[in-house]
């Protein structure tokens, strides 16, 4: 396959779920064990993966959100970075995927903007987890979970710091565009994400469909980046019966839906996240694969 660059703004495409929802139902627990998981438990990643890329995901995300020195170290792993990026990019590229993103998650550090020390120490914690990416072979670095545009534009500074691989950014943000942080807006974010080199600009959301398309249309407004829109299922229900404002995403089904307005709206890339099962990742690809990306700008 091509460049995923070489794609933009051409094919629609769809990122792999995350692992948590089938590496939980095995009984790891995910706030503790992701990365020892990747480490040890390779094949019960690489069975979540698998099942990812068998419900049709272009693109597959891998197990290092925790890759950065302040994260790994609250499990004993500060020393085993590169080991556990190699872990995760060996079992994601063992299923031959068409493209590899390289997840790296907020590092957690307490943050003062005003603050030059408190800038590099944070700065140098994503670029220390681009450093563990040296010399490996995957499409793109995947900066994901961000709750305020001060800790997206340290971790993009510390990326384009020691590497010029493509970068998507995404944020978390509610229904009135208000990032998880409770303090700064999505349009924010979106500033952060032009002016400091992202390549895909993204979202991360809970809100319905009708906000989740809403954000869509805003983030390709901002700019010609392709946009990334992820939607996060609160619970998989398929007993619920119908979407309700708390849980709008509650069977894979819903999704074939959402997939086609989101693509309507202009979104390149999709993804559930949350508790989606490898199932919602299929339903987003049976909404969008084949078809090509609509700009809002030139829509019909």
């Amino acid at each position: 396959m091509p460049d995923i660059d070489l794609r933009f703004h051409r094919d629609m495409l769809v990122l792999s779920a995350p692992v948590a929802a089938v590496l939980q139902r095995q009984g790891f627990d995910i706030d503790r064990d992701l990365e020892y998981a990747t480490l040890v438990e390779p094949e019960a990643v690489r069975e979540a993966l698998r099942l990812n890329k068998v419900a049709g995901a272009q693109c597959l995300v891998t197990s290092t959100a925790g890759i950065t020195a302040a994260r790994l170290a609250h499990h004993g792993l500060e020393e085993h970075a590169q080991e556990v990026v190699k872990a995760g990019l060996d079992i994601a590229c063992q299923l031959k995927p068409q493209h590899v993103l390289v997840e790296v998650g907020p590092c957690g550090l307490p943050f003062d903007p005003s603050s030059k020390a408190s800038l590099n120490e944070n700065r140098s914690q994503y670029a220390d987890a681009a450093r563990a990416c040296a010399g490996a072979t995957f499409d793109a670095f995947f900066l994901n979970g961000f709750a305020n545009p001060s800790d997206l534009k340290c971790a993009l500074m510390g990326v384009r710091q020691v590497s010029d691989a493509l970068v998507f950014a995404s944020v978390d943000v509610d229904a009135d565009g208000v990032l998880s942080g409770g303090r700064h807006t999505f349009a924010e974010a979106l500033e952060v994400m032009v002016d400091f080199e992202a390549s895909v600009a993204g979202f991360a959301t809970r809100a319905p469909l009708e906000a989740a398309t809403s954000l869509a249309r805003q983030a390709c407004a901002a700019g010609s980046l392709p946009v990334l829109a992820q939607l996060i299922v609160g619970a998989h229900d398929p007993k619920q019966g119908g979407a309700t404002e708390s849980n709008p995403y509650f069977c894979p089904d819903v999704l074939v839906a959402a997939g086609t307005q989101l693509r309507g709206a202009g979104a390149q890339f999709l993804r559930a996240g949350g508790a989606a099962t490898p199932a919602y990742t299929g339903a987003l690809v049976a909404a969008s694969e084949g078809f090509d990306v609509v700009r809002p700008d030139v829509e019909a």
